[in-house]
């Protein structure tokens, strides 16, 4: 073997060493866990807003005090994202005692009767990167009716605790006389607008402290 071959010998015998371990490399990295993660939304970082017109001049503001709900998130896989939403009619707040105890009377929510407000969904799609297209079952004063809506995500990441934390906003708008609530129709406005405006925490993370 000539002085030449022996140094290119060795320059082979080198690089087909450095393939093989680039290939055992590639081959033994786990790939990234993309399986659903279900989130249990977080009440004291979450809010569930409603406005609806007053007298044609004026939006009237209020909330939902007291709600519960998960999120299912898979983007890589939509079919396994899922929405449930649940909330307690009678926690409704507008700022006024007075009007809040209309409100939960028979002429409008009738909460002894319908003591939730729900949301269960049957389909989610991605339009664009962290934008989804959420459709499903809305359900108020004893009626249920199929509503789409679009929902944001805010962000994710971990808190000061190492809890995990996803947030989403998203907003929807109903007839109010498609639900059975007809009283005041020209006073009240019939279109309420509706934002979900949620921070939720893995399921398995606890609540870090408000």
């Amino acid at each position: 073997m000539s002085h030449l071959q022996k140094p290119l010998l060795g320059l082979v015998t080198v690089m087909l060493f450095a393939i093989a371990l680039t290939a055992v490399f590639v081959v033994d990295t786990p790939t990234a866990d993309t399986a659903a993660v279900t989130y249990k939304i977080d009440k004291s970082h979450s809010a569930m807003l409603w406005k609806v017109k007053h007298m044609g001049v004026s939006y009237t503001h209020g909330r939902f005090n007291d709600f519960n709900g998960t999120f299912t998130v898979d983007d890589e896989n939509l079919k396994n994202a899922k929405v449930e939403i649940d909330i307690d009619a009678a926690s409704i707040d507008s700022n006024d005692e007075a009007r809040d105890k209309h409100l939960r009377n028979a002429e409008y929510f009738d909460v002894e009767k319908h003591p939730s407000i729900g949301f269960e969904s049957t389909a989610v799609t991605m339009p664009s990167t962290g934008v989804y297209r959420v459709v499903g079952k809305f359900s108020l004063h004893g009626v249920t009716k199929e509503v789409t809506f679009r929902m944001t995500k805010i962000g994710e990441g971990k808190d000061w605790k190492g809890n995990y934390r996803i947030g989403f906003e998203g907003q929807l708008v109903i007839k109010r006389s498609e639900y059975g609530m007809t009283t005041m129709l020209k006073a009240i406005g019939d279109d309420i607008h509706i934002t979900l405006a949620v921070e939720a925490i893995r399921m398995g993370d606890k609540p870090a402290a408000k």
